[in-house]
């Protein structure tokens, strides 16, 4: 199994367009420490290249397309090796991309039945034309047999309805929901396992069991700590709030996975914010000597 991190960075990217941020302004000013990222994607493959599947479609997708040549049209006088598209949940930073994906290329797109009828809501998402783009629901739990040999099993993940949906007052217990809104993924070829969770709220036993003894664990890795965003005065919203898990205290994803067994563990989706972007910076070194790597645009995994 191939994975290539498309784009680490969420919802924004880094440095976000607008941001001044005390790790953006790093970037802005050309400091080697900080790299530059698109917004979360990956893309997967189990047959060494040849066929690709996506796991979400970030807004920067042609960007990242253009950067990747393995995804570069080969054959004929039109072509994609990218064969599948999967989404984690309806948010604006894993959908956005879909519409790069028009010009009638077939490809079949996975999802929750909430998130496509979010896309059905939507007509500008009718670019991808019925009868060229099949729409897939996901059943949970139930193993789906994808392009070039990869096999995919959905499941609940811990987290909230997409920003531009909530209305009103949203009850703290709602960002930590395991309804199927969002979702993680294991992802098998070959006797390896990878399991992605783009977009995590909490580490719950059910995320413990399908974590344990990947090869492979990719995970949210928005924020450091849960009040980044409200202590730098760029937002009220804490990472919680976001229905996000931060990195760092007794409830983080860094103390709440520190025991399990995994062969390789991944922060992705991370914020501009978020410190760990500052390569030989504390909370970067704090995160390296608890055994997580930092994603990258462009990395390679191969299991």
């Amino acid at each position: 199994m191939r994975i290539l991190v498309l784009g680490a960075a969420a919802g924004g990217g880094f440095p976000q367009w607008n941001c001044r941020c005390p790790v953006c302004a790093l970037a802005w000013a050309g400091d080697p420490r900080v790299w530059p990222r698109t917004q979360s994607s990956l893309a997967l493959s189990g047959d060494d290249g040849r066929s690709w599947v996506l796991l979400n479609a970030s807004p920067d997708l042609r960007t990242q397309i253009l950067a990747t040549p393995t995804l570069h049209p080969t054959e004929g006088a039109r072509h994609s090796p990218i064969a599948e598209v999967v989404l984690a949940n309806g948010d604006v930073d894993h959908t956005a991309g879909l519409l790069s994906l028009r010009e009638r290329q077939p490809f079949r797109l996975h999802a929750a039945r909430a998130t496509l009828d979010i896309l059905a809501a939507n007509r500008i998402f009718d670019v991808l034309a019925e009868g060229i783009v099949a729409r897939q629901p996901l059943p949970l739990d139930r193993p789906v047999d994808l392009a070039g040999g990869l096999t995919m099993t959905a499941f609940p993940a811990p987290g909230k309805v997409p920003l531009y949906m909530e209305s009103g007052t949203v009850d703290p217990a709602e960002t930590v929901v395991e309804d199927g809104r969002v979702l993680g993924f294991v992802f098998e070829a070959g006797g390896r396992r990878a399991v992605c969770l783009p977009n995590c709220a909490a580490v719950t036993p059910a995320v413990l069991a399908r974590v344990r003894g990947a090869d492979v664990l990719v995970f949210d890795g928005t924020t450091f700590t849960d009040d980044e965003m409200p202590r730098l005065g760029l937002s009220p919203k804490t990472a919680a709030r976001m229905g996000h898990l931060a990195i760092d205290g007794p409830r983080g994803s860094l103390a709440g996975l520190a025991d399990i067994r995994v062969g390789r563990r991944i922060y992705v989706h991370i914020n501009n914010t978020n410190p760990i972007l500052i390569e030989g910076g504390p909370e970067r070194r704090l995160v390296e000597a608890a055994g997580w790597e930092v994603a990258h645009d462009g990395m390679e995994i191969v299991l």
